[in-house]
């Protein structure tokens, strides 16, 4: 049996191995990312059908105790937490990775909410409410090859409709392309439903061509692509990239798209969407979190009937559906001519302040340049964990990039910043004490190739 020879593994049925492994786990015989036998040895060594040990590993999956890697064989999952957006909790450095909007531009729904009394909404109303539906109906058509057939509901947020949309499409094990370096959100919703990623690099055009064809030859179900201001790279699909990517997908019609354009009205770059007009099987995800705050937990999907169909099933009213008060402020919000033009007020500072610092760090001998969205994706000539590390020393708490790999470079030398809030001043000081942690890991890297 290739792995460990002890293992105590007994039983005759699949439940009965499932059972044995299972003990094994919870008794720390076998720990987070150890290597279990391939289903061959398991079957010779227990002397049962392989279908037998195929199935024992099956429910283990499917209870997340194990995970399948292909080659990289089956193996113990690890529990531990995927790294979260937001500010670090009980952190006295200043926090320059946070992944937040700016709260002062974020606009004030008191007027909004003074105008909402309406007649109360009772079981069995529509997923989506009506008004909001027309407006997000012309909102949504942007670019979309297959608007004449889309189907329309909401979620709270986009986070929950990628899950949603996955769990209706996907079980546990299955293959689901992510982007590498890849949405930590993206990253924790497959490790939660138990999906296998296939990581897709991206480069400055976006999701990569080869990438996508290899992941497809993988088997995946299920695609999960920003088309633009991609979370941590801010790179966007340009149009021939994009082109591209709808030809691949034509000949895997069925393989679920999910496009997730959770910067859409902040963007500065145009829409681009891989979803060709004869696919089948796929989905259109835009969020106001980034514009309206984080707690504006909505967003709006767009998706061929038969997903559409599956996914109001998952939201039934009364149970999990979106409050419709919640719906009607959205309306109000993105309607009003005042907040639409704060909101790109907001788009044309956060593109500002990027590009600003992005100069800055070139003037201070860090090669940088501004993508789409409200982060920074820069890239150093060490790794990117010395650099944090003498930021810590200087008062900064930055965000690497080994959080963001799947199957890249590791370990990573880019850091994630969010700096759009930061005063000249404030910018200007970061911008140096980079530039001083980079020649502060080189001078110990230097000093221990000498020893």
């Amino acid at each position: 049996m290739d792995g460990d020879m002890d293992l105590d593994i007994s039983g005759r049925s699949a439940s009965e191995i499932a059972d044995s492994l299972r003990a094994l786990v919870e008794r720390g015989r076998l720990r987070p990312g150890d290597p279990l036998p391939s289903v061959r040895a398991l079957a010779e060594s227990l002397g049962v059908n392989r279908n037998t040990a195929v199935a024992a590993y099956r429910q283990l999956t499917q209870a997340g105790v194990v995970v399948t890697r292909g080659r990289g064989g089956t193996r113990v999952a690890d529990p531990a937490p995927v790294a979260q957006e937001g500010f670090a909790v009980d952190s006295v450095l200043r926090d320059v990775g946070t992944g937040n909007p700016d709260p002062d531009l974020i606009p004030d729904p008191s007027r909004a909410l003074t105008g909402m009394a309406g007649r109360p909404v009772l079981y069995g109303e529509p997923v989506i409410d009506p008004a909001l539906e027309g407006w997000a109906r012309e909102w949504m058509r942007e670019g979309l090859a297959p608007a004449a057939s889309m189907r329309l509901t909401v979620t709270s947020g986009a986070a929950d409709a990628v899950e949603r949309l996955l769990a209706q499409a996907l079980t546990r094990d299955d293959a689901v392309a992510l982007e590498d370096p890849c949405f930590l959100t993206s990253i924790h919703t497959a490790r939660i439903g138990g999906y296998r990623p296939v990581a897709v690099p991206v480069d400055d055009e976006g999701m990569t061509v080869a990438g996508l064809r290899a992941a497809l030859e993988q088997g995946v179900r299920a695609v999960v692509c920003t088309p633009r201001a991609q979370n941590p790279t801010g790179a966007s699909l340009s149009a021939r990239r994009a082109e591209e990517l709808r030809a691949v997908l034509a000949d895997h019609p069925y393989v679920l798209v999910i496009e997730d354009d959770h910067f859409s009205m902040l963007s500065r770059r145009p829409f681009h969407s891989v979803i060709g007009p004869d696919h089948q099987r796929w989905a259109l995800v835009r969020s106001v979190s980034k514009f309206l705050g984080p707690d504006m937990c909505l967003a709006v999907t767009a998706s061929d009937p038969e997903t559409a169909d599956r996914l109001a099933m998952r939201l039934t009213p009364g149970t999990t559906w979106v409050s419709h008060l919640l719906q009607r402020l959205t309306l109000a919000l993105v309607t009003d001519p005042e907040v639409v033009a704060a909101i790109e007020r907001a788009a044309a500072h956060y593109a500002a302040r990027n590009d600003a610092f992005a100069r800055r760090l070139t003037a201070h001998g860090i090669q940088a340049r501004a993508g789409d969205g409200l982060n920074l994706w820069i890239s150093l000539p060490v790794a990117a964990r010395s650099v944090s590390e003498q930021l810590m020393r200087r008062g900064w708490l930055a965000r690497t990039g080994d959080e963001f790999v799947l199957a890249g470079e590791l370990p990573s030398r880019r850091l994630r910043l969010t700096v759009h809030d930061l005063d000249d001043r404030d910018a200007e000081q970061l911008a140096g004490d980079i530039a001083a942690a980079v020649r502060a890991a080189r001078g110990r890297l230097a000093t221990a190739e000498v020893a």
